[in-house]
C-alpha cells in the first residue's frame, strides 16, 4: 500500500519538496557547475576481492582526474534473463560487502533495490539507491526509497518516453526525496537492440534533476545469447563521448578486471584496466562542451 499522506499524483509544480540541484550523494554534489560524477564497477558481486580490486581503482582515478566517483555492485541480478543463472550473494552479504568497501576506500556506494522491504537496510549502507529500469515505475518501490533519506537514481525504462519520467520525479517528491537523479539506459528499438535517443537528456534534464547516462546497458542485446544478455562493448566510449557532449551530469560504467569471466553482462563491461583512459578522453569532451556552454550562455 502507498505510505500514507503522499500523493505521488500530484503535478511536480505543486509539491511542498522540490528536487535539490545539484543533488547531495553522500558527500558528492551531482549537477551543474559540478565535477562529473561517475558510478562505476561490477555488474553482480562475485566476491569481495573483486568489489575491493574496483573500488580501489576507481579511487585512484579520482584522485587524479576532475571526477567524483560512486561505487556500484548488485547483490542481487533479480531480474536475469535465466531462472538458473547466477544472481549474487543476497541482501545481507551484499550489505556487508558495501559497508565494507565504503569504509575501507572513502567511497560512496551504491546498488539495486527491487522490493520496498529491501529499503531500510539499503539505506542504512547506501548513500544513492538505485532503481532498475523495468521497475521504474513502481511507486511503492519509489516511495519507499525516498523513506531512506537517501539520494536515489531511477533508470528510465527502455519503454518509457524521456518526458514521462516527470511521474517518477513526482513520486519521489512526494515521498520527501529531495535528491532525485534520473538515468538513461536505451531504449528498446524492435526486440532484442536498444537504441539511446540523445534528445532526452536535455528533455530529462529540465524537469530539474541531474542526469546520469548508463553507457554500458545502452550496448546490451537483450537476451541475444539464447539464455543470456549480449553486448558490445566497443559502442561504449562512442556513447558515452556522444552523452557529455550533449550534456549530462554523470556517467555510470560497470567495470571488470576480466569481462569474458563475469557471471553477468559481461559482454557490456569495460576492462578494468582501460577504465582510467575511457575516463580522460571522455573528460576532454565534457570539458569542451562546458567551455562551450560558457560561451553560448547556455
Amino acid at each position: 500500500m502507498p505510505l500514507e499522506g503522499l500523493s505521488p499524483s500530484l503535478p511536480l509544480s505543486e509539491h511542498p519538496v522540490i528536487p535539490r540541484l545539484p543533488a547531495h550523494v553522500g558527500p558528492h554534489r551531482c549537477g551543474p557547475g559540478e565535477p562529473l560524477l561517475v558510478i562505476a564497477g561490477p555488474c553482480v558481486m562475485e566476491h569481495e576481492r573483486l568489489c575491493f580490486q574496483v573500488a580501489e581503482t576507481l579511487a585512484a582515478a579520482a584522485a587524479v582526474l576532475p571526477i567524483r566517483c560512486v561505487f556500484k555492485a548488485s547483490f542481487d541480478k533479480a531480474n536475469r534473463t535465466s531462472a538458473g543463472a547466477f544472481r549474487g550473494p543476497g541482501l545481507d552479504e551484499g550489505l556487508a560487502v558495501l559497508e565494507k568497501v565504503r569504509r575501507a576506500t572513502g567511497l560512496p556506494v551504491t546498488t539495486d533495490m527491487h522490493l520496498p522491504d529491501q529499503a531500510p537496510a539499503i539505506g542504512q549502507v547506501c548513500d544513492l539507491i538505485q532503481i532498475p529500469a523495468f521497475l521504474c515505475r513502481q511507486t511503492d518501490l519509489l516511495l519507499a526509497a525516498a523513506a531512506t533519506g537517501r539520494a536515489v537514481n531511477v533508470k528510465k525504462g527502455q519503454f518509457v518516453a524521456p518526458g514521462d519520467m516527470k511521474h517518477a520525479v513526482a513520486k519521489l517528491l512526494a515521498g520527501g526525496c529531495q535528491d532525485v537523479m534520473l538515468c538513461e539506459r536505451g531504449t528498446f528499438f524492435g526486440y532484442g537492440r536498444l537504441v539511446n535517443d540523445f534528445t532526452g537528456l536535455p528533455v530529462m534534464r529540465r524537469l530539474g534533476v541531474p542526469v546520469i547516462f548508463d553507457a554500458t546497458h545502452s550496448v546490451q542485446q537483450p537476451a541475444s545469447l539464447g539464455d543470456a544478455t549480449g553486448g558490445d562493448r566497443t559502442l561504449v566510449e562512442p556513447l558515452a563521448r556522444a552523452a557529455v557532449a550533449v550534456g549530462v551530469d554523470g556517467l555510470f560504467l560497470e567495470t571488470h578486471p576480466d569481462p569474458d569471466s563475469s557471471p553477468s553482462d559481461g559482454p557490456n563491461m569495460v576492462p578494468l584496466d582501460r577504465l582510467r583512459g575511457l575516463l580522460g578522453r571522455v573528460l576532454r569532451i565534457h570539458e569542451a562542451r562546458l567551455a562551450g556552454d560558457l560561451e553560448t550562455g547556455s
